[in-house]
């Protein structure tokens, strides 16, 4: 069964995936007050005036996806993770940058609003 709200898809994922999957929901919804959570393409995701960003549990790592705009800001501090266009990869067991990811959280938020 797919899950239908993000506490159902965390817990569908591994144990050890659960904890980091939490503190980064945790992270993306003090980052995001007011956004909507819901599931899109099989993951978690958020809107507030449009997309902000979405995560997910992968077998050897997690990632939050935000739209390639979105981390520009950051690429120099981003270096340290593996990326694609659209997706940061963390590490089980490595703590999770909470305030870098804040920070990309809002200036999504930012870019949604009209600003930059």
């Amino acid at each position: 069964m797919k899950p239908k709200t993000i506490k159902e898809y965390i817990a569908s994922q591994s144990k050890e995936a659960q904890a980091s999957l939490k503190k980064l929901h945790e992270t993306i919804k003090k980052a995001a007050p007011g956004a909507e959570e819901y599931i899109s393409y099989g993951m978690p995701g958020y809107r507030l005036n449009g997309i902000v960003c979405w995560f997910a549990g992968c077998k050897e790592h997690y990632s939050l996806y935000v739209r390639p705009n979105v981390k520009v800001p950051f690429e120099e501090k981003l270096k340290k993770y593996k990326s694609t266009k659209s997706a940061i990869h963390f590490e089980y067991g490595k703590p999770l940058p909470v305030g870098l990811v804040s920070d990309i959280v809002k200036h999504s938020i930012r870019i949604n609003n009209g600003k930059k």
